[in-house]
């Protein structure tokens, strides 16, 4: 049963990937030759559209039959300008704010009267948490390898049914 069971699976996700399409396979063309966005650009109202449209043209950007610039992910560094950099500067930042608010309610934690701390911020102790915060990868890392980062199994409380 478990034979079956994992040759269906390999077939069906053999089957199921489709393989990555080219950019003209989605009808995507350089924003420079559609004319559509060129129309775009001619009936736009707005006095910084010139320059902005001028910006996509060079960019290399791909438009659509609608005119409009696409962001495309094709697997390559080509346009990871347009997706890939502005995900992972998201996430650090992301990250780096959850950490600076862990490490701080930690080392308040520690202290006389939390609670307080926690209503009316440490402003100096906040501060130093956000300098140190954008290691927080490597800190995050050096954490979990240690054990400190997860909690252990006897110490995560169980409802009783």
């Amino acid at each position: 049963m478990r034979r079956l069971f994992a040759l269906i699976l390999v077939i069906s996700l053999w089957f199921g990937f489709a393989p990555a399409q080219p950019a003209h396979a989605y009808n995507l063309k350089p924003c420079s030759e559609s004319a559509a966005f060129a129309q775009r650009a001619k009936s736009s109202i707005s006095p910084t559209a010139p320059q902005r449209y001028e910006a996509y043209a060079k960019a290399g950007l791909l438009c659509g039959e609608d005119g409009l610039p696409h962001l495309i992910w094709d697997g390559s560094l080509a346009h990871a300008g347009e997706s890939l950099i502005p995900s992972v500067l998201f996430l650090y930042i992301a990250g780096w704010i959850g950490w600076v608010g862990r490490m701080y309610l930690q080392t308040i934690k520690k202290g006389s009267n939390p609670e307080e701390k926690e209503i009316i911020i440490d402003v100096p102790l906040a501060v130093r948490c956000s300098l140190t915060g954008f290691a927080w990868p490597l800190m995050a890392l050096k954490e979990f390898t240690t054990g400190e980062l997860t909690a252990k199994d006897n110490e995560i409380p169980i409802a009783p049914r």
